[in-house]
């Protein structure tokens, strides 16, 4: 569903009994990019200091030492493809959500993709949005309500500081193989766990060849 809530947003769970407090709930954004340095952190190591890392440590949230996520900006991305971001502004409480292009759902007037099973990420399936497309997830999660410069007084500066961050973001970025695309992401079935001669991927017993 390329940036739509729909297809990005979902719930974490968590359970480290007497360590995390039972019970709470965290409405601040994150990501599983956050899995990474979290993950690392709580093993004593460092995340790598020769590349940027996009996650953030969420053991602070989590314990509940700090009240808001360390991401004021998330880029979502379809491929290798920009279509969305979102813009915690957390002196007012807000949290924006610019798209830039969306894919075209079918059939026509259908909240996904149904008649594709994948949302397109790029070429005619696609829409480009001049002006992006604004919406005030604080009070509109489902996206059903399209800010205007009439009906948003603030328009203009949320887009100005939404598209300034996605050049600061892009300037860090820096090319590499693109793992998450169709081919990237199809079923290779000599790459699984495989015990005896490959395709007879199973054992007999413990001490078998691996």
């Amino acid at each position: 569903m390329g940036g739509w809530e729909g297809g990005i947003r979902v719930p974490g769970i968590f359970r480290w009994p007497g360590v995390l407090p039972a019970g709470r709930v965290i409405g601040e954004p994150t990501s599983l990019m956050d899995v990474f340095p979290t993950v690392v952190q709580l093993a004593g190591g460092e995340v790598p200091q020769d590349r940027v890392i996009d996650g953030q440590d969420l053991l602070p949230l989590l314990l509940g030492t700090a009240q808001h996520s360390d991401h004021e900006f998330l880029m979502h991305y379809c491929e290798g493809f920009l279509h969305a971001a979102r813009w915690h502004q957390r002196d007012k409480g807000t949290m924006w959500k610019v798209h830039f292009v969306t894919p075209v759902f079918q059939p026509e007037g259908a909240g996904a993709c149904y008649g594709r099973k994948v949302c397109p990420c790029f070429g005619e399936k696609v829409l480009h949005h001049d002006p992006p497309l604004l919406f005030d997830l604080s009070r509109d999660p489902s996206e059903t309500h399209i800010l205007t410069p009439a009906s948003e007084p603030v328009f203009y500066q949320v887009m100005e500081r939404v598209q300034q961050a996605v050049r600061e973001h892009q300037r860090t970025l820096s090319p590499v193989p693109l793992q998450l695309d169709r081919l990237g992401n199809i079923w290779r079935p000599w790459l699984q766990p495989c015990c005896g001669p490959f395709p007879l991927c199973w054992c007999l017993r413990e001490d078998g060849p691996q």
